[in-house]
């Protein structure tokens, strides 16, 4: 696409700097920035103040020419280039531009802003929030790296978090934050942050992500912790960056799954045995008898391949069951 650009702009710069806009947004979607980033995106790129306001769901966002969000109530100018969240609907986006012909550049911006800021805004809200604290857009903003610190404190002002917290991250990729330890938990499979002061809650939900590429479902079919706490990964969550979501899972996970396809207990039990202290542990947990354990392992070192009640053996278990929750799309 750089390639692409650089050719474009010796023949139409227009066309150049349009083709760099659309890489710049694909970028931004890609790596789930939130609103303000993608306002600071617009701004920055047509040279002029950007504005976001949709009423219905109560987001009001300006960031400056120079990337800093600025709050800012005066009405906007119809003359402003603008552009709509949804087709046909009203204008949701303006670029401050003295009145005139917007141009090809600011077209693009306009468009491919509108259409990033759209998929956040389904991501998080469907509808207008009844309260500060259900407000997915501030939470956007708190977990935003690069929105300013002031900005992000008064974020968790409105949100009416105390000194320290902790981000949730999980399945449904919606964002939280709790606001103490005796706050309940969700439902369904999350990764858990570390608690830390609100400033540095960015660093949490970043550690809160990688947490829940650890959990499973708790289910025979995708055994394995529902709930992971971050701070309890240690050095295992080194491994995230090794396993590649949707990539090719490493021969030691195919070969589970493998295994797995013709033998309907087998993950199950393999997951006892890696996760409780003794093999008499793993068959209580299972409720079948220690010999019919036995039984089981047997088997599963036939197909597996590898001895698993060995110390090298069930480390090695440990470690394909874990990958194989890495590897998941």
């Amino acid at each position: 696409m750089k390639e692409l650009a650089g050719r474009l702009t010796s023949v139409d710069p227009d066309a150049g700097a349009a083709v760099r806009v659309i890489s710049y947004f694909d970028r931004l979607a890609e790596g789930r920035a939130g609103l303000e980033a993608l306002v600071r995106g617009a701004a920055v790129l047509a040279g002029c103040p950007a504005r976001l306001v949709d009423a219905e769901r109560r987001v009001r966002v300006r960031v400056r020419t120079d990337g800093v969000r600025e709050e800012n109530d005066a009405p906007v100018d119809a003359g402003w280039p603008c552009a709509a969240l949804e087709p046909g609907g009203v204008p949701a986006l303006w670029l401050e531009r003295a009145a005139g012909e917007p141009s090809v550049v600011d077209a693009v911006i306009l468009e491919r802003a509108a259409a990033a800021i759209r998929l956040v805004l389904e991501r998080t809200r469907g509808r207008a929030p009844l309260s500060p604290a259900d407000d997915p857009a501030l939470l956007e903003t708190l977990l935003d790296r690069a929105a300013p610190e002031p900005t992000r404190l008064h974020a968790a002002g409105r949100l009416g978090l105390g000194p320290r917290a902790r981000a949730l991250a999980s399945a449904d990729g919606r964002p939280r934050v709790l606001t103490c330890d005796t706050d309940p938990l969700p439902a369904g499979r999350l990764g858990v942050g570390p608690a830390v002061p609100v400033l540095e809650l960015p660093r949490s939900w970043s550690e809160a992500r990688t947490a829940l590429r650890f959990t499973a479902e708790g289910t025979a079919r995708d055994p394995g912790q529902r709930v992971v706490y971050a701070e309890e990964l240690g050095g295992i969550a080194l491994l995230a960056g090794l396993v590649a979501p949707g990539a090719p899972p490493p021969p030691d996970v195919r070969a589970l799954d493998t295994a797995a396809t013709a033998t309907p207990w087998l993950l199950a039990t393999l997951y006892a045995v890696s996760s409780t202290p003794s093999q008499r542990a793993a068959a209580a947990e299972l409720n079948v008898h220690h010999s019919t354990l036995q039984g089981r392992l047997t088997h599963a070192e036939q197909v597996l391949g590898w001895q698993l009640r060995t110390p090298q053996g069930r480390l090695r278990l440990h470690l394909a069951l874990t990958m194989r929750n890495l590897a998941r799309a």
